[in-house]
């Protein structure tokens, strides 16, 4: 019974009518709803054969209404809005067909500017459904040969799960749980770890012995993947549907998320969770800032399980994917001995309201949009000669931000005139820094950020360094392009510029990677080109390269 309820909740856009974008049969490297770092996943990623250069097709009429080309994200990408009311990308692309490449060239050597991202009548590009509109690549944030496919409602232009297009997509392979966390929902999820227990799978249910929780109400985290033919990718669910006492709480489903709520992955998952183990735990509940509420239906509170009187209480969730491939997760919820909420020891910010936290040094400011749950927030300073501030750190990166905030720092030295217009706020994670520039406002240096963890103030005086691949002065006869790497110390490429003989040319950028691909702007012959590039406190540096083609 619980499967068909599931089932029937599946959306169908098959009258759609959509053809494969590629010659080849899809195979899946990811899917609709997959969590991505700050992310849902919003499209299925085809396999391209490991290979780029395959030629990608309109999957139904229309015409092109929009190109955009960036260094991360989409790369080369081509909308194509459909009369039936859908608007399809296509993403991380090498070329496009020749007319519009001759007209993204032409735009870019009009507004010397490589990136775009352009609107376009409906007569201008239209095409038929089968008609060759580019080649498949690995632009922007690709790490690997692939084409990246969506499908927009046009008027809303949220994504919708491909999956439920109709595509040949061959998949009788059930989602694949492997744990349950359980959390006591008297506590800010941020100040607890959850209780994990694995399930092993028996009968045909993936099954746990009864699990004891020390809290009256509980919800629910499943880790859990989902697989299809032929491929080692891991995927995810389609719905997921949770019963207590075989009574319907409510379903989560992977359908029509919109790029203005995407970021509230971090309120579906455990973010605390993924950041201290690298496991992908996806609530079965409503955190109280989620409002991602286009993916929830709920009956009861918000997911929350009321097992206040001790008795042992079964607990279902039925996770179905795209095909209809159903897995069922069976267990026993009792709550045990009544212990009490650990009380907050911090300065307690309440989820839903703004919140400001104020030191001499340093000052925090937070809307009532920027957390998810409350956060018990921590604070400590780190003395550090070699800044020109304190290591302050704000609680910890494992608390995630949904909005910017702003934080403000005093220097705790003396900044020389010179070095005021040069400073900048540098975040440390644990891992990795990051560093961004700070404006100076009353004798404070202020940003907006968008993470917790350790700030301090550094003096960036040091322009971005360019490295061209190929010697100076080579003979490049053979050759198809030029590359450079450019990099920043501190805070990153803000702008960059090439010339080729005193005149712009079409320089690409592809992370710390940067390209000019020969066309007819460089003849044969001796050729300088000056790469200029600044960073965001404005150091900058000049490379001129000589070379002959």
């Amino acid at each position: 019974m619980q499967a068909a309820t599931a089932l029937s909740q599946s959306k169908n856009y098959a009258i759609a009518d959509f053809r494969n974008p590629l010659d080849i049969p899809i195979m899946l490297a990811g899917n609709f709803g997959e969590c991505r770092p700050n992310h849902f996943h919003s499209g299925i990623d085809i396999k391209t054969n490991g290979v780029e250069n395959l030629p990608v097709y309109a999957i139904a009429d229309g015409y092109v209404s929009r190109i955009k080309m960036e260094p991360g994200g989409f790369g080369h990408a081509l909308y194509i809005t459909h009369p039936n009311g859908y608007t399809s990308l296509y993403a991380h692309l090498n070329d496009f067909a020749p007319a519009i490449q001759r007209f993204v060239k032409a735009t870019q050597y009009k507004t010397q500017n490589w990136t775009m991202d352009l609107p376009l009548p409906p007569d201008q590009f239209p095409v038929k459904k089968g008609r060759q509109i580019a080649w498949s690549g690995n632009t922007g944030g690709s790490t690997a040969p692939h084409l990246h496919l969506e499908i927009r409602d046009t008027k809303t232009e949220h994504p919708l799960n491909p999956m439920l297009f109709g595509f040949d997509i061959k998949d009788d392979i059930a989602p694949v749980p492997t744990q349950v966390a359980v959390y006591d929902m008297r506590s800010s999820i941020y100040e607890q770890s959850p209780q994990m227990v694995s399930l092993k799978k028996k009968d045909g249910v993936y099954m746990a012995d009864t699990i004891r929780c020390n809290a009256p109400l509980a919800g629910i985290g499943v880790n859990v993947n989902d697989y299809m033919n032929g491929s080692e990718n891991t995927l995810t669910f389609y719905t997921a549907d949770i019963y207590l006492d075989s009574v319907k709480q409510g379903t989560v489903t992977l359908d029509d998320i919109g790029y203005d709520v995407t970021r509230y992955l971090h309120a579906h998952i455990d973010y605390k969770a993924k950041k201290q183990t690298g496991e992908w735990i996806q609530l079965m509940y409503q955190l109280p800032g989620n409002a991602l509420n286009v993916i929830y239906n709920w009956s009861g509170k918000k997911g929350v399980l009321d097992i206040t009187d001790k008795q042992a209480h079964r607990v279902n969730i039925v996770l179905t994917d795209a095909n209809h491939n159903v897995a069922n997760i069976a267990f026993y919820l009792r709550a045990a001995t009544d212990t009490s909420a650990a009380p907050c020891r911090g300065r307690l910010f309440k989820v839903n309201q703004a919140n400001q936290f104020e030191h001499p040094n340093v000052i925090v400011k937070l809307n009532d949009k920027a957390l998810y749950d409350d956060v018990c927030f921590d604070f400590s300073a780190v003395k550090d000669a070699a800044s020109y501030s304190d290591r302050y750190q704000l609680d910890n990166a494992y608390i995630p931000a949904h909005s910017y905030f702003d934080i403000s720092i005093k220097p705790n030295k003396a900044i020389p005139f010179t070095l005021k217009d040069k400073i900048a706020l540098v975040y440390n994670d644990g891992k990795d820094e990051t560093g961004k520039a700070a404006m100076l406002e009353n004798g404070w240096y202020k940003a907006s950020v968008r993470n917790f963890g350790e700030y301090r103030l550094v003096a960036d005086t040091a322009a971005p360094v360019i490295k061209a691949f190929q010697k100076q002065g080579a003979v490049l006869s053979k050759a198809k392009r030029i590359s450079f790497t450019i990099k920043d110390e501190v805070t990153g490429v803000k702008q960059y510029r090439g010339e080729l003989d005193g005149k712009w040319i079409c320089v690409e950028q592809h992370g710390s990677q940067y390209f000019y691909t020969f066309d007819e702007h460089c003849p044969k012959g001796k050729h300088t080109l000056v790469l200029t590039a600044t960073d965001e406190n404005g150091n900058t540096r000049k490379l001129n390269y000589n070379y002959t083609r």
